[in-house]
């Protein structure tokens, strides 16, 4: 996420938001220690060119290369990453589309197609359509320009921003899920996609502060992050369920991005930055948490996915402190333009 130059007031709020954080991570009890992190799985992004990881989708032909794309000003590129060296081994250049504005997520398809959200929308939802764009995943790694499908999306609730971005691995189904500090919503697209029209998003469940998301590779679990905390819900007759249980996520400042490893053993969660490192946690590293209903007030079908409160201890109370003068810095960046 690139923001514009911050004024004084903003750039104060920034950095007494970082030394919170980092007071945070000394009172929050961390199950996501290094130590306690599968290293072998772990990998660090070498390229000099992937300044802004916003996205990961595992490949499914090429085992260990993990796909992902720079958020904003880079262009219409992909880029394929070996997570045994961390290299970059593939570059992809998208022809067939226009100018991407702010790409913010991909995800896998099971027609073996790569599915990218240029959704992002910093300005409050100020932007009437998004796209996403569609193509093979390619067979052989290298640098590869291929012909991609550009689809235009519009919400049925109104414009908004997003990050997220999946497509279900047993049903094709894309999913978007919106990003807003108050409520977000996951929306589901139509059972196809068509380039001949505008495809409608429809909301179809709350959900917390998420800045990216993932099915796993059976269809039977979602899994959402946002900058401090990860959920993964069941997912059953094309809804979340409950509350979902709560995933020990590693802290990583930018949190931008999720993905399952192809046999849906291991969680890889991603961050923004140059030399940016992914870090494996495994599924197990969850623990349950109980469900809920509905809450009053959502559409009909829908679930609610509101982020429960964690621990009400010291770091708790921090981080909600944090997370407040990182809301105000970006309203006050917001009111001043600039893409997300």
């Amino acid at each position: 996420m690139r923001l514009p130059m911050p004024s004084a007031a903003a750039s104060a709020a920034v950095a007494v938001t970082t030394a919170v954080a980092a007071a945070a991570l000394a009172v929050l009890p961390g199950p996501a220690v290094a130590a306690e992190i599968p290293t072998g799985s772990s990998f660090t992004i070498s390229d000099p060119r992937i300044k802004e990881s916003s996205g990961l989708a595992a490949s499914r032909i090429h085992p260990g290369v993990y796909w992902t794309h720079n958020d904003s000003d880079d262009g219409p590129y992909i880029y394929g990453v070996d997570s045994a060296t961390g290299r970059t081994v593939a570059r992809v250049t998208l022809k067939g589309i226009g100018k991407p504005r702010d790409v913010e997520a991909i995800s896998l398809g099971p027609d073996g197609q790569l599915y990218v959200g240029d959704i992002g929308d910093n300005r409050g939802g100020t932007w009437d359509h998004v796209w996403i764009y569609r193509f093979p995943e390619p067979k052989q790694l290298g640098d590869v320009t291929v012909e991609a499908a550009q689809f235009t999306v519009k919400y049925a609730d109104g414009a908004r921003n997003a990050e997220s971005l999946m497509v279900h691995p047993v049903t094709g189904r894309v999913y978007i899920a919106s990003k807003d500090e108050n409520k977000g919503g996951l929306y589901e697209g139509p059972a196809e996609l068509s380039t001949g029209g505008t495809n409608v998003f429809r909301r179809v469940a709350d959900v917390p502060w998420v800045t990216d998301g993932a099915f796993s590779p059976d269809g039977t679990r979602l899994t959402l992050r946002g900058y401090f905390t990860a959920r993964t819900y069941p997912w059953k007759d094309g809804l979340p369920v409950g509350e979902g249980e709560r995933v020990d996520a590693p802290w990583q400042g930018q949190a931008e991005s999720v993905t399952y490893t192809p046999d849906g053993s291991t969680l890889m969660f991603g961050a923004e930055g140059e030399g940016s490192r992914v870090i494996a946690v495994p599924v197990a590293a969850a623990t349950a948490a109980p469900s809920a209903s509905p809450q009053p007030g959502s559409p009909p079908g829908a679930s609610s996915m509101t982020e429960p409160p964690v621990g009400f201890g010291k770091g708790a109370l921090v981080l909600a402190g944090g997370l407040i003068l990182v809301l105000g810095a970006k309203r006050l960046l917001r009111r001043r333009g600039g893409s997300s």
